[in-house]
């Protein structure tokens, strides 16, 4: 996948909408491609997050493993395919984080991985694109934590 793949997987982002083609073109030049085969993991619960992950092609699930004393599994979050972004949100805020979840590839996956203090020092020196970003952020985290809640609710 090369550089103008990387932006076309940009473009169709939900996290980048509403961004103009140069600010795309900006943004994909920080990125590179990552593969992973069905069954791989792109990270795992309690690693030390950094990146940001949008799925260029594939599928994959997020999961969070539980333990509530009598009852402890693991709980699928969310399924989520092309277009779809996910990692460490923090990075975005400047603060160190482990993540909360674990990103299981169910297909063959390519994603563009973007180190995530380095899009915010983007996001820092253009106002505009770091409030795109923000705006873009707010409304997957709450997606996120619905899809949370209905998942703890079937736990």
């Amino acid at each position: 996948m090369d550089g103008s793949e990387i932006e076309r997987s940009l473009e169709c982002c939900e996290f980048f909408k509403g961004l103009n083609k140069r600010d795309i073109e900006k943004i994909a030049g920080l990125g590179k491609i990552a593969a992973y085969n069905a069954g791989e993991y792109i990270f795992q619960q309690h690693d030390f997050g950094e990146h940001l992950y949008i799925i260029a092609e594939g599928r994959v699930s997020l999961e969070r493993t539980v333990d509530m004393g009598t009852r402890k599994g693991s709980v699928t979050i969310e399924t989520l395919g092309k277009g779809r972004v996910l990692g460490c949100w923090s990075t975005l805020l400047g603060e160190p984080h482990f993540l909360m979840s674990s990103a299981v590839c169910q297909l063959p996956t390519k994603v563009a991985v973007l180190k995530g203090a380095v899009l915010r020092e983007m996001m820092l020196e253009n106002r505009e694109i770091g409030f795109n970003i923000m705006e873009r952020f707010c409304f997957l985290l709450r997606e996120r934590i619905q899809a949370v809640y209905w998942a703890l609710e079937k736990f």
